[in-house]
């Protein structure tokens, strides 16, 4: 099955460019004050873009997370991917900038009808690793509550599966008045796992390479 590609622009972090894939763009991002990065379907964008004003760009992610994105994983027929869990629950994060806005969600692969969505009406400033680990905790804990250990979980996060493997987060996201729920939150998070984990559910690895975008993905990397 081919998947759409993306090329990814980093304006501003560790070593500034054009990036065919998402990990490696990451990297240039993570834990890098003010980071600014964008995706673009085609190079020839990508490359305009990398070489004008940034503002510009920025200035259009800001204005989507003020709105529900059109993006609608439920349009995609999953039940076509070899192997997949049509049972499951997806999760994932997004956040604008490193540190800047954040939320995440969970949303079932065989309908794409959402669990939960936390940060669309709440402020929550964090970094896109805090934010799928949360959503990872928060259903985690919402299916120990129904006594639901058989749902799988589909994270497409490496740095969420290390945090489990850990037992807990790991963030140098510093403490200020704008990141304090944040993180609470995050403390909550791993207040549980200590207490209820390893998590029971079946956690496995969503093979963007391989299926494409997550259905929690929000469509806006």
């Amino acid at each position: 099955m081919s998947t759409r590609r993306k090329f990814y622009v980093v304006w501003v972090g560790h070593n500034p460019g054009i990036y065919d894939n998402w990990n490696d763009a990451q990297e240039q991002v993570i834990n890098f004050p003010g980071a600014k990065f964008k995706s673009y379907d085609d190079i020839d964008e990508a490359t305009a873009a990398y070489r004008g004003d940034p503002r510009e760009q920025l200035g259009l992610m800001r204005a989507l997370l003020q709105h529900k994105p059109d993006y609608n994983p439920s349009e995609r027929d999953y039940s076509k991917l070899p192997g997949i869990r049509l049972d499951a629950i997806a999760v994932d994060g997004a956040c604008a900038g490193n540190p800047g806005r954040m939320e995440y969600r969970a949303v079932r692969v065989a309908d794409g009808s959402e669990v939960f969505r936390i940060g669309d009406k709440t402020e929550l400033t964090g970094t896109n690793n805090i934010a799928e680990y949360l959503g990872m905790i928060h259903l985690a804990a919402l299916l120990a509550r129904s006594g639901d250990f058989t749902t799988p979980i589909y994270t497409d996060s490496r740095n969420t599966l290390a945090w489990l493997r850990r037992g807990h987060s790991k963030t140098t996201l510093a403490s200020t008045p704008e990141t304090a729920k944040t993180l609470e939150l995050l403390a909550r998070a791993d207040a549980w796992l200590a207490a209820n984990g390893p998590i029971r559910n079946p956690v496995i690895k969503w093979p963007t390479e391989e299926w494409g975008e997550i259905p929690a993905d929000f469509g806006r990397k």
